[in-house]
């Protein structure tokens, strides 16, 4: 039997620790799931929906317990008040648009033919959920998976295992039945192994390169559909002709908000020549007006790391780079919290290179390097030079210019004057070692559902 330890980065206790399902059971479980899967698909699309949709209010009415409960498993302040709004748009969104992307195509109804391609359940969906933003990231799959007629099986990750049981919790209380919705406990060496048996017609991942090419690996020759969100790089650009102050405050926001770990967060900055010195200044600024502490305190804006090796890794970047040569303008002595483990100090870097892995690495954590362009040529090539492509964020006022600039970047999501952030009406999706698939947007329900065609001729 395997232990799943969750060791709270508030303070390195043992905050909750699960029994991992034994393959046999695991096999057990995905086969009530695609039992039931047939009755819960043959529900009206309506009753799917709104079941689904309370199953969001009930979620959303565990927030006095939960809000908490995220400060201990993984870090982030309390005073974020939790995922809930975020929650309730790309929930509402799916919902909304679900009966005019599932409905039939009809392509001819005459007395001669009907022809007409349905869409159709995928069956069993699998969602491996990340923990930097555990319902956020489950529910973008959950939620279409769900109304698109799909049963469900949810594997969290070990530092947020109580998210999964939470959402379990939620849309069980609204209806959706036990077996359609199930949230287990799983180690890697099951995980794989249920992928291999194709127990699953579809698997949403989010996580790292590493993992989705795990995940790849145990698919191979099953034809299970995947979709895989992987690692991050993303950049900002802020041109000669942007709102300095604005940029600062979103791409500052954008690099450093959750400690920094954000699947589509900034991770490297280029300014304008003619507009660097200044947002250096404006940006050293506003790290410092952070504060570094506990995050059930009220007043405490970054958190720890959700684990201390994940600290660890962006310190050896940091400490790299400048011993490459970088500037380091932050002295951690700023802030008394940084305890050398969980707790890291944010970090700005200038004199930067793409000879640094901290310009092209996955940092996942409160650390960016700023470096200065002349021109958009230049800031389009350092983007592009890249081995991730999730979403990029140009600071500008022309708006044709950011369509321009934007085309050339090799990313799945251009941001103009915003970064970090999630549009449930756009596809989430993604380019080179980020991974592939479509989540959200009508073309999210195209990947939970599958086409099927009737031609039918009349007698």
């Amino acid at each position: 039997m395997t232990t799943i330890s969750l060791i709270s980065p508030v303070d390195g206790s043992v905050y909750a620790e699960r029994t991992a399902l034994p393959l046999a059971d695991a096999q057990a479980a995905v086969a009530r799931a695609r039992k039931a899967q047939g009755a819960w698909a043959g529900l009206p699309l309506d009753t799917r929906i709104a079941t689904v949709m309370a199953g969001i209010t009930a979620l959303e009415g565990m927030a006095a317990e939960i809000v908490p409960e995220l400060a201990w498993q993984m870090g982030r302040p309390v005073r974020y008040g939790g995922e809930f709004g975020g929650v309730r748009e790309r929930a509402a969104y799916m919902a909304g648009i679900a009966s005019d992307v599932l409905a039939d195509e009809l392509v001819e109804d005459s007395d001669k033919f009907t022809r007409l391609i349905a869409r159709q359940a995928q069956g069993v969906v699998f969602v491996i959920a990340p923990w930097n933003y555990p319902f956020l990231t489950a529910v973008n799959t959950i939620v279409p998976a769900l109304i698109a007629g799909n049963a469900v099986v949810l594997k969290h990750a070990s530092q947020t295992l109580l998210a999964g049981e939470r959402l379990a919790q939620a849309f069980h209380a609204a209806g959706v039945p036990q077996d359609v919705f199930q949230n287990l406990v799983l180690d890697h060496a099951t995980t794989e192994a249920l992928i291999a048996e194709r127990s699953f017609d579809f698997i949403n991942f989010t996580g790292s390169v590493g993992g989705g090419r795990a995940i790849e690996k145990a698919a191979a020759g099953t034809f299970s559909g995947t979709g895989l969100e992987l690692g991050g790089k993303d950049p900002g650009y802020v041109r000669a002709d942007a709102d300095l102050d604005a940029a600062v405050d979103g791409l500052m926001d954008g690099a450093m908000f959750n400690s920094g770990q954000c699947c589509c967060g900034i991770e490297r900055i280029y300014v304008h020549e003619s507009l660097y010195d200044a947002f250096v200044e404006k940006a050293v600024a506003w790290v410092r007006a952070q504060r570094l502490g506990n995050p059930l305190d009220q007043d405490t804006t970054m958190g720890p790391m959700a684990h201390k090796r994940f600290a660890a890794i962006v310190r050896d970047q940091v400490a790299e780079a400048v011993a490459q040569g970088a500037h380091a303008l932050i002295d951690p002595a700023e802030f008394p919290a940084d305890d050398g483990g969980a707790y890291l100090a944010p970090q700005i870097l200038t004199h930067v290179t793409h000879d640094m892995r901290v310009m092209r690495e996955e940092s996942f954590g409160p650390v960016v390097g700023i470096m200065p362009v002349k021109d958009d040529a230049e800031a389009i090539r350092l983007m592009n030079d890249c081995a991730y492509g999730l979403t990029a964020s140009i600071w500008t006022n022309d708006a044709a210019a950011a369509r321009r600039i934007g085309d050339q970047i090799q990313t799945g999501t251009v941001l103009m004057n915003r970064c970090d952030y999630l549009d449930p009406a756009l596809c989430w999706t993604g380019c080179k070692d980020t991974g592939r698939g479509a989540a959200l947007s009508a073309l999210g329900y195209l990947a939970l559902t599958r086409a099927k065609s009737y031609h039918l001729k009349k007698a």
